[in-house]
């Protein structure tokens, strides 16, 4: 009886002082009641950055069709700089539609379809000598379509464009020019399927606006988070650099190998995609509207997280601007500063997937392999 006594009068005492060092004055965030306007924010995602940038994008790779239907009627130097030319313009806006991997496009892997690299030259070419090839339902071809197949026969089936030309006049390559036709031809409709999806679906993705784990926010999140993580710091930046393979660098990796004076390009749009996504900021426009910015101020009642995050968005993009035009010629002249911009963006992956994962209330949705 004694020794309960004891235990009860010990319990008080320690409940005593949690509840005195508790100051009911002092703002608690594990008490801020979520009334954010979460469907705005939705509405704003969708209607002013992911619908402009598929259909910009969609209005590009249709041109790019073009170009080379131009150029398989007559090979000429002037129609293939064309295609090149328009190939870049469309790769381009495709880093500002990347992270959208939800829906229709999840569903027919379009993102591995349109960007899965480096391209796989042996399976292209073996497509092209045996003419048996799927590029719809065989994921054994992902690494022989899309952006990287095509970096792969513009610019680097020979060492120069006169070279180029006179590879495709010549009627024993007629198949790789049909293969270049039916490469292009597969990534319209692919595109299409997916921007007619988004079209289809948006009153009901804008009106999921709920948070649980299948609300289209908290998976848009999720995408975005996965999309700057492994799709722009892991594929562009860290497997070329070395940093998953005990520092043996793989500059053959990065993206665009075969036209990699634009790598450092691409990298930057897709980091300013990522950037203009945060903020809320419309598709080619200086507008912006409710964002994931906006969503973390209410629930943090603070712009501390939010003026980090963005400071490890510029401070990236300045790390990243200072690299060569060429990420293989910067891997191999100095290493180190591709690892800095890994690191930088690394910086940025914590503060997404931690902090603003944690005031937004928002679980991660997806395996992490590389234990960040």
């Amino acid at each position: 009886m004694f020794k309960k006594s004891i235990i009860y009068i010990n319990l008080l005492f320690l409940l005593s002082i949690f509840f005195s060092c508790t100051d009911s004055s002092e703002p608690n965030q594990d008490f801020i009641v979520d009334n954010f306007d979460r469907q705005s924010l939705l509405i704003n995602i969708t209607d002013n950055i992911i619908l402009p940038a598929f259909e910009d994008f969609r209005g590009k790779i249709e041109v790019l069709e073009q170009s080379v239907t131009t150029f398989g009627n007559d090979p000429a130097l002037a129609s293939l700089e064309q295609v090149q030319s328009h190939w870049l313009e469309a790769y381009k806006t495709w880093q500002y539609i990347e992270m959208f991997n939800l829906g229709k496009a999840e569903e027919i892997y379009y993102i591995q379809k349109m960007n899965t690299y480096p391209a796989t030259v042996s399976k292209i070419e073996n497509n092209i000598s045996t003419g048996i090839y799927d590029l719809e339902s065989n994921n054994n071809n992902w690494v022989a379509q899309g952006f990287p197949a095509l970096d792969y026969l513009l610019f680097g089936i020979t060492d120069n464009n006169t070279n180029t030309v006179l590879f495709y006049q010549n009627n024993d390559n007629i198949a790789h020019l049909e293969y270049l036709k039916d490469v292009v031809s597969k990534m319209v409709s692919n595109t299409e399927v997916v921007h007619q999806d988004w079209v289809l679906t948006r009153d009901a993705f804008v009106s999921s606006s709920g948070n649980s784990a299948t609300s289209s926010l908290n998976i848009l999140t999720n995408d975005f988070i996965y999309y700057f993580e492994k799709g722009l710091r892991t594929n562009k930046i860290g497997i070329p650099s070395g940093v998953f393979s005990a520092n043996n660098t793989r500059p053959s990796k990065v993206e665009a190998y075969y036209k990699s004076n634009v790598s450092k390009l691409l990298s930057l749009e897709a980091l300013k995609a990522v950037k203009n996504f945060f903020i809320g900021k419309s598709y080619n426009s200086t507008s912006s509207g409710e964002s994931l910015k906006n969503y973390i101020e209410y629930m943090t009642e603070d712009t501390t997280l939010t003026s980090t995050i963005i400071t490890k968005f510029d401070e990236s993009s300045g790390l990243i601007n200072d690299l060569n035009d060429n990420f293989v010629t910067q891997i191999n002249s100095n290493n180190s500063l591709m690892i800095s911009a890994f690191d930088k963006l690394q910086e940025g992956v914590i503060l997404l997937k931690t902090d603003m994962l944690s005031a937004l209330s928002i679980s991660v949705d997806y395996i992490d392999a590389d234990g960040d």
